[in-house]
């Protein structure tokens, strides 16, 4: 039998666990053994009793790391501050990891899985595919962002957000400004939309002008010539510097009459394109709030700072990078779906199959007993 590991997470703050109990059993009748290290699941709000009446084994964590064939993770490799990375040692050769690993830069990481002659998949280079849906962790995790980050924008907001009438008088809704239409997106205009804003979209895809009114949002049309306005994944393809400086030109009327805008617009391995400037936040009413969920990849906002809440010319702008550990319990529900669902993908006749020619895991795959799975991974890592 395959023994599964799971470890409580090495980056700091990370209160995501990779397996909830509840997936436990579905584990174990598909014939693997699983392992979960003490205490992995606290901060997300599952006890080590829990994990035991659903049949997982509670062990320390160089017992679980050991004995390991498969570990699933949250956050792996790059996705660990280089500062908090510790390799896994004592881990088996030829093991199989997966979780997030941020697979786009250098890190002592892969030297250390390639080392060890580690296979490594990224669950952020899960293709947008029907076939792949159940296992579409970013989009799990941004669903969750969107929400929070309308929470966050009505917390730190001095005002309300819906229309009330009273024999004082009455107060106007905050509008609300979306930018980038994705996951997150929809999920903040729902959001807004349910705590009473007017809320109007930007996305560089035309095509997402539905969604935005089925959910009772303006859409903002910007009338731009350019190329294909998506990539094969799924995602917003980035464009050139020409295209973001028009498109901001375009967009400062609408931002100077926003409260709140929620800014999603990241290209995965990319910095993000700059969107609100310094110069449309001059503009914006004091009190209005930025929230931008694309901190982590240097931010939609010119004066975001990743982690930090600042203000500028009167207005408060949230760089959160840890939204979906805020939410620990559902976020570690739908993730472990997600990752269960990946991981009995590849399961074949009792063995961890990793077919270069499957369009999931030939996707997801970086390290293969060690080897870069491609050139472009060869390349980016250093390897």
């Amino acid at each position: 039998m395959i023994k599964l590991g799971v470890l409580k997470e090495m980056a700091a703050g990370e209160a995501r666990v990779a397996l909830v109990p509840d997936h436990v059993p579905g584990l174990s009748s598909a014939g693997l053994t699983v392992l979960v290290e003490e205490g992995a699941g606290e901060a997300s709000g599952f006890t080590d009793q829990e994990y035991k009446n659903k049949g997982a084994e509670v062990q320390p964590r160089q017992d679980v790391v050991s004995a390991a064939e498969v570990l699933l993770t949250v956050r792996t490799a790059a996705a660990v501050p280089a500062k908090e990375w510790k390799a896994y040692s004592g881990l088996k050769e030829g093991a199989v990891i997966i979780g997030f690993a941020d697979p786009y830069q250098s890190h002592p990481a892969f030297t250390d899985l390639s080392t060890q002659k580690v296979s490594l998949l990224a669950m952020e280079l899960m293709p947008r595919i029907t076939r792949a849906q159940s296992m579409d962790a970013l989009s799990s995790m941004a669903n969750l962002g969107g929400y929070k980050a309308v929470l966050l924008a009505a917390d730190h907001l001095p005002r309300i957000f819906p229309m009330m009438m009273t024999a004082a008088g009455t107060i106007l809704p905050t509008q609300v400004f979306v930018l980038g239409v994705g996951v997150a997106g929809l999920q903040a205009i729902a959001t807004a939309k349910r705590l009473g804003g007017v809320v109007s979209a930007y996305d560089i895809r035309p095509e997402v002008k539905e969604q935005v009114q089925s959910l009772g949002a303006k859409f903002l049309q910007v009338e731009l010539e350019s190329s294909e306005m998506e990539t094969e994944g799924g995602y917003a393809k980035q464009m050139d510097e020409e295209f973001y400086r028009r498109q901001r030109e375009m967009m400062n009327k609408v931002v100077a009459e926003s409260e709140v805008i929620i800014t999603t617009a990241a290209v995965p391995g990319k910095t993000a394109p700059t969107l609100v400037t310094e110069e449309m936040i001059q503009q914006m009413k004091p009190g209005s709030v930025i929230v931008d969920l694309a901190a982590e990849r240097g931010g939609n906002c010119e004066l975001t700072k990743a982690g930090e809440t600042v203000k500028a010319h009167g207005v408060t702008i949230i760089g959160p990078t840890d939204i979906p550990s805020r939410l620990a319990f559902n976020a570690s529900r739908l993730y472990s779906k997600n990752i269960t669902s990946f991981l009995l993908h590849m399961l074949q006749e009792g063995e961890i199959v990793l077919d270069h020619e499957d369009e999931i895991t030939g996707k997801t795959l970086v390290l293969d007993r060690g080897t870069p799975a491609g050139d472009e991974f060869r390349d980016r890592l250093g390897l």
